[in-house]
């Protein structure tokens, strides 16, 4: 998918391909039980380098997304039995405003950026998951349900505890896993705490080209790729 242009880095012992701005590559997440991907989202990129992975998810982009068996919303179904039903996915489009996404190479976390209409920023959004893996057209990971939400004022929140705790109680994550999740939100609430990066670096007043297209939802969106270094 990926239709923009391929910049080479070179490291200590090889080389490493970062997208040209613009380039439309897919952001991707695996079922927490299995392999199968069951979110894709076309995104645009705006930044890639050794530092930060960012990419723009554009209001009414395509995106498959996962729905129970009988296509009833995730959200809609109790807790006690959301993770344990049959799903299926299906295709839906990103409405409201857009997100601008954020990922540190190596980082089990990437940091979301949400506005209100207007472009009245509205606050960051950490998704802890398994840090991302690149192939030739875009990244992969797994979300890890726990999440935090930080506000501009600087105060923040965790979110998706319940989730969190109900993955683990339907073996969709082991306790050793959970823990290392756990450390892995420590380390990020330490991170807003010293207001490092990206949270200093004034992302929430970027805006995208308005040339850019958005990008199209690939019929092959599932398809298995070999995978770079995260």
């Amino acid at each position: 998918m990926a239709d923009g242009g391929v910049v080479r880095r070179v490291g200590n012992g090889g080389s490493t391909a970062f997208w040209a701005p613009g380039s439309q590559v897919l952001w991707r997440y695996r079922e927490n039980a299995g392999e199968r991907f069951h979110i894709a989202r076309p995104v645009t990129v705006v930044r890639d380098d050794e530092e930060v992975l960012a990419v723009w998810l554009a209001p009414g982009t395509e995106c498959v997304k996962p729905v129970l068996a009988d296509g009833t919303p995730v959200h809609v179904e109790p807790l006690q039995s959301r993770y344990t039903k049959p799903r299926s996915v299906q295709r839906d489009r990103w409405f409201g405003t857009g997100v601008l996404k954020l990922a540190r190479p190596g980082e089990p976390w990437s940091v979301w950026l949400f506005w209100e209409p207007g472009w009245q920023f509205k606050n960051w959004y950490v998704n802890l998951e398994e840090p991302l893996t690149r192939w030739e057209g875009g990244v992969d990971s797994e979300d890890y349900f726990l999440d935090i939400s930080v506000n501009p004022d600087r105060t923040w929140d965790w979110r998706d505890e319940d989730e969190f705790a109900q993955a683990q109680r339907d073996g969709l994550m082991g306790a050793e896993l959970a823990e290392r999740v756990r450390a892995a939100g420590r380390d990020a609430v330490a991170v807003i705490k010293a207001w490092g990066p990206p949270y200093s670096q004034g992302w929430q007043h970027w805006r995208p080209d308005p040339s850019w297209a958005v990008p199209l939802l690939p019929e092959d969106w599932d398809r298995t790729s070999v995978h770079a270094s995260p």
